[in-house]
This record gives structure tokens, sequence and C-alpha cells, in this order.
């Protein structure tokens, strides 16, 4: 692949490496570091003139410093005459500051600053993966790619649920619930979802099940999970409605402040996510997270796109 560079921010060195070797591609030379007063440093290491550059970088981790030095990686390729910057973000910053909510009409929308903010830095085209909310594209006016991981997740069911055929996909709020009707519809089974009612706020959920677990398999399905609360408390409501078993599979794994202790501690089988965050840590702490590995969907996007190529295919197929 002639004219492509690969660059990985200091976010998810491992998942970059990943991609770049499923490419056939070493990654481009680039020098992060930080000065004495924490301002962020980036030194681009060979020549990017005419290239069609890709810049990896997840929002995990130290966010704000992860997404301060992705702004100046673009901007460096861009000053130094890269012919199109294309920023790789398998997890999008901010993505659940979308709108304004009736409680806090004072609230920020900052997922559409940081679309702002990239698209000044002088970024050509976004790659994502599950946006928490889609209509994020909308916030720019350049090509924004939200790949998806429902054909991975299909996948992982099928090879590592024996009674697949007999499981409840359920969704743990309704927020979810065209995310979680679509894998039910290409499974063929049915699907249920928990309806949280708040009497008043701070108060305990009411957590109502719409739909039916009974002797059935339960897998949870969403986007993404910080603190688990939801989740945990979803898994405990499923098997008192009678599910066999209860599996989560959530595409980004954010897993802050308590959520390895409500794991471990929280009826699950399996709980399963993708390797947009690092999770090498989180599963020394936590035998039940596994991972579905999603690199070669972000290579594939990559490799369509610098060849002019329709990426709609990987909506619905995983590469193989």
């Amino acid at each position: 692949m002639p004219n492509i560079k690969i660059f990985s921010g200091s976010s998810h060195p491992d998942l970059s490496q990943k991609i770049a070797d499923r490419l056939g591609l070493e990654l481009g030379k680039v020098v992060t570091k930080k000065f004495s007063n924490q301002e962020t440093c980036v030194e681009i290491g060979e020549s990017v003139r005419g290239e069609d550059v890709y810049i990896v970088q997840s929002g995990c981790g130290e966010i704000n410093d992860n997404l301060m030095e992705l702004l100046i990686m673009i901007n460096a390729c861009k000053i130094a005459s890269a012919s199109r910057v294309s920023a790789v973000i398998p997890c999008f910053p901010y993505a659940r500051q979308d709108k304004k909510d009736k409680v806090g009409s004072r609230a920020p929308i900052s997922a559409k600053l940081v679309a702002n903010m990239l698209s000044v830095s002088g970024a050509d085209h976004i790659i994502t993966m599950d946006l928490h909310a889609s209509q994020i594209q909308g916030f720019f006016d350049i090509p924004v790619d939200n790949l998806y991981a429902e054909p991975a997740v299909l996948k992982w069911i099928k090879e590592n649920i024996p009674e697949w055929k007999n499981c409840t996909i359920v969704s743990p709020d309704a927020g979810g619930a065209k995310r979680v009707t679509s894998i039910a519809d290409r499974l063929n089974v049915d699907f249920a979802l928990i309806h949280k009612e708040r009497k008043k706020a701070n108060e305990v959920d009411r957590m109502v099940l719409v739909g039916d677990v009974t002797d059935r398999v339960a897998i949870l399905v969403d986007d993404m999970a910080d603190t688990c609360g939801t989740v945990c408390h979803a898994a405990d409501k499923l098997i008192s409605a009678g599910a066999t078993k209860v599996y989560a599979i959530l595409t980004h794994g954010i897993f802050s402040g308590p959520a390895i202790s409500r794991i471990n501690n929280a009826c699950f089988e399996a709980v399963v996510v993708t390797n947009t965050i690092p999770q090498e840590e989180k599963m020394k702490h936590c035998p039940k997270i596994q991972v579905i590995d999603i690199s070669m969907i972000l290579a594939e996007a990559i490799r369509r796109t610098h060849n002019g190529e329709s990426v709609s295919y990987l909506f619905s197929h995983v590469p193989l």
C-alpha cells in the first residue's frame, strides 16, 4: 500500500500495532513527551508530505492528555503537508455529553466541542466505533465512519455460547433497545429490555423487566460500561426473573471506580468487551473479562478508505 502512513498515539499502542501488522505496514516514527510544565510535545520522525496519514488514538486512560496529543499529532501532520489526515478513534471521548438534559439546562454539549476541535486541528476524516449516540456524526462537517462491533459480537456468541439458540438478548436500559433488537433479529431470538424507574432523584432505581427470560440464557448488550452499576443490577434482576446464565457483551469496557469488584461479585458467566480500550491490567484482576479483537475491522476500514472502496461491507461482516 503506497502513500500511506500509520502513527500511534500513546493511549493504546497495542491496538495500533495489531492494525499495522494486519495491513503489513510499519508504524510511523513519532515521539510524544511532556515538558516539565506538563505541556504535550509531539515530534513526527519521518516525512508525511503527500501521504495518506492515519493516527490511531482511543479515548481512554488520561482522556484529556490523549485528546490533546491527538489534536497536536493531526496538526503536526497537516502542516507537514500530508495530503489527508484521518483520526482513528476507536472509543470516542466525551460521547456521553451529546445533548442538554431537562435537568441541567446549562450543561455543555462537549461531544460537539470535541468534534469542532478535531476539525479545526486539520482532521479530514474520522473513523470510530459504536458511538454512544450515532447523531454525533452530524456534529462534524467532515466524513465520519462509525463502525459497528455487532458482526464480531454475533461471531463470538455463536462460537462461545453453546445454547445461543435458546437465549434472550437484553438491553440494560431503554436507550440501547435499537442495538439489541438488531442483534436479536440477526440471531433470530427474542429480546427484552430493562426499564429503570426513578421515583425521586438519588433514590434507588426500581428495575422492571419487559420480556421473558425464564429458563433461558440472557445476554446483556450495551455500547459501554463505566462503573458497571446498571449492568450488575440488571444481571441480578435477570437471575431473579429465571435466567439460567447471564453474559454481558459491551463494546467499550471503561471499568472505572468500583467496576472490577462489582463484576467479580456479580453473577456473570463472562463479561465480554472489545479491545477499543486496553484491558490487560483489568483482566489480571477479573477472570470474567474476555476480549474480542476488533483490530481487523479497523484495519480493513483503513485499507478500504485508502483505496477508495466502500466501507459499508463492514457493517454486517467480520473481515477474514
